[in-house]
């Protein structure tokens, strides 16, 4: 299955310079949040296949006008495509806004969803908006990871957690994908194919030793 990853930053080649074919093959779209609700409207109508998506802290613009067409899975858990999928959106807390969170909120979200998830048998992909604190993230606040996404993946080991927020930009050789017990982290900020039957192999943190990673 290929799934189309997007977050914090349209990308041109899906938008303004949109042409037929460029989303061939793509059964999905995982928006990790960020993005104006008229792109995700137009992608989700070019696509026609399932756009599911989280709130970004700077998505409050969804209150008044949410993305047409698509599905919010944020503090949910939904099966589609034969994938359970998990959604946490929003970011740490850092100016009150409202999809931000501190980390004993962001536990409870993921407490009242531990029942539903051992119900479904498990989660396949987690979709935040945040990263985890230390793959990816940044010190300040405002970009700072959640470390109680470590213990939801130690737990249900999903194979995937797809996050945003960290735009490749910030750094020329930011390290897009991570690799955390079986889960592999996957940076989605612009865009980013997944394919499942071929999954990325992560690169090792600077100090570790590369290590054989479970799909």
């Amino acid at each position: 299955m290929k799934i189309l990853l997007i977050s914090d930053e349209e990308d041109k080649f899906l938008w303004d310079y949109y042409r037929p074919g460029n989303l061939k093959g793509i059964d999905m779209i995982l928006s990790a949040g960020d993005l104006k609700a008229d792109y995700l409207s137009f992608l989700v109508t070019m696509v026609n296949r399932p756009l599911l998506y989280v709130h970004g802290n700077h998505d409050t613009g969804y209150l008044r006008k949410p993305p047409e067409g698509c599905q919010c899975i944020d503090g949910k858990l939904v099966t589609v495509n034969g994938l359970r999928i998990l959604g946490l959106g929003g970011s740490m807390l850092y100016n009150g806004g409202p999809y931000q969170y501190t980390e004993r909120q962001m536990a409870r979200r993921i407490n009242k969803l531990y029942l539903k998830i051992r119900r479904f048998g498990g989660v396949d992909i987690v979709l935040t908006h945040a990263p985890v604190r230390g793959y990816g993230d940044q010190d300040d606040l405002a970009h700072r990871g959640f470390e109680v996404f470590k213990p939801l993946m130690e737990r249900f080991r999903p194979s995937y957690l797809i996050h945003g927020h960290i735009h490749q930009r910030y750094g020329m050789q930011r390290q897009r994908i991570f690799s955390y017990a079986d889960t592999t982290i996957i940076n989605a900020c612009g865009k980013y194919i997944l394919d499942t039957d071929n999954p990325p192999v992560p690169a090792p943190l600077p100090g570790e030793r590369p290590g054989p990673v479970s799909d």
